[in-house]
């Protein structure tokens, strides 16, 4: 056992400070090369996520290779098409003029997948609950975004695409299921808000309408600010 109790004011804040304003970033990228040492540092954090059971259903594939990219980005450009036209009048304008991706204009991608047979049959905590390796892999995610953010590094999640069209292309085994592709490099500007919010296709909800004491639809009262 350790010593546990708060962290001090100026550490509080860099927490704080790494969740406010991190950004899923795709058109900001610079082309410098992100160091190995730099990355390691990335997926150790990413690794010391918590999961149920201690399963640990996580891999990462590192990916700097340009043609590898190249076949993922056309995949996604594929998918990306399908997509625009689920959309009507104006938001399909919008959504055609959305960057969604960086895969080769940033140095250096990843996948983070999720290993379904990790632990065995019978994993605890995961009893009744099938899908906690999918939700602890998603926390190995947000683990590497907000490392990341403190690296001074973007990270820009793309999901326009089906599962199993990464399947050939990296080799996955069919127990293994592709969480997260990650587009990952240096920046020197974000968005202070989300990009999607800054560029009027959503908005942040209010959190007072998202809390409920002892049930549902009960609103939980915040303290005063102050």
């Amino acid at each position: 056992m350790a010593a546990a109790g708060p962290f001090s004011e100026a550490e509080r804040a860099a927490v704080y400070r790494a969740i406010e304003t991190r950004r899923d970033v795709r058109g900001e990228f610079l082309p410098t090369h992100v160091p190995d040492a730099v990355l390691a540092r990335l997926l150790e954090a990413a690794h010391h996520a918590p999961s149920v059971g201690l399963m640990q259903p996580w891999n990462f594939i590192v990916l700097r290779d340009i043609e590898t990219r190249r076949r993922i980005r056309d995949i996604v450009m594929r998918r990306n098409a399908e997509a625009a036209a689920m959309f009507e009048d104006e938001r399909a304008a919008a959504y055609q003029r959305l960057k969604l991706e960086g895969i080769v204009e940033a140095p250096l991608n990843l996948c983070i997948t999720c290993d379904r047979e990790r632990g065995g049959k019978v994993v605890l905590g995961r009893t009744h609950q099938r899908d906690t390796d999918l939700l602890s892999t998603a926390c190995a995610v947000q683990n590497l975004f907000l490392a990341a953010r403190a690296e001074g590094i973007g990270v820009g999640w793309v999901s326009i695409f089906e599962p199993d069209d990464l399947r050939p292309v990296l080799g996955l085994p069919d127990r293994v299921v592709p969480v997260a592709y990650l587009c990952v490099g240096y920046v020197d500007r974000l968005f202070r808000r989300p990009e999607l919010e800054a560029r009027r296709w959503a908005k942040r909800l209010s959190l007072e309408d998202l809390v409920f004491a002892e049930g549902w639809d009960r609103p939980w009262r915040f303290p005063p600010e102050g």
